[in-house]
């Protein structure tokens, strides 16, 4: 089985943490924010594992323009958005399940 090197970007490291403030701090759920970066946590190994095995959304779509690969964190309604370059996975965006990420994306 191949393994990846995981970076997050700048971008997905500043997704987390408003993620992160906002369970902590508005909804005042600081075991919710502990539980989602756990879960991130997880996700971000199961990507240095099995990150080329996910297939590239249809080229119409702004991921497969992009070239971004999509997964689900697996506890909670959160995602994120990666490209594979070579041995390596960059992680360049989270967002809830809930967000337009698309015109986020544009």
């Amino acid at each position: 089985m191949k393994a990846y090197k995981v970076t997050v970007s700048p971008d997905a490291k500043e997704d987390l943490r408003k993620a992160l403030w906002y369970l902590k701090y508005v909804l005042k759920n600081p075991q919710a924010a502990r539980n989602v970066m756990d879960d991130y946590i997880e996700t971000r190994k199961t990507l240095s594992r099995s990150a080329g095995s996910i297939q590239i959304p249809d080229q119409s779509s702004i991921l497969g323009r992009r070239n971004l690969r999509r997964i689900n964190l697996a506890k909670h309604d959160y995602f994120m958005l990666f490209r594979v370059e070579g041995d390596e996975v960059i992680i360049t965006n989270l967002f809830h399940g809930l967000e337009d990420f698309e015109n986020k994306l544009r």
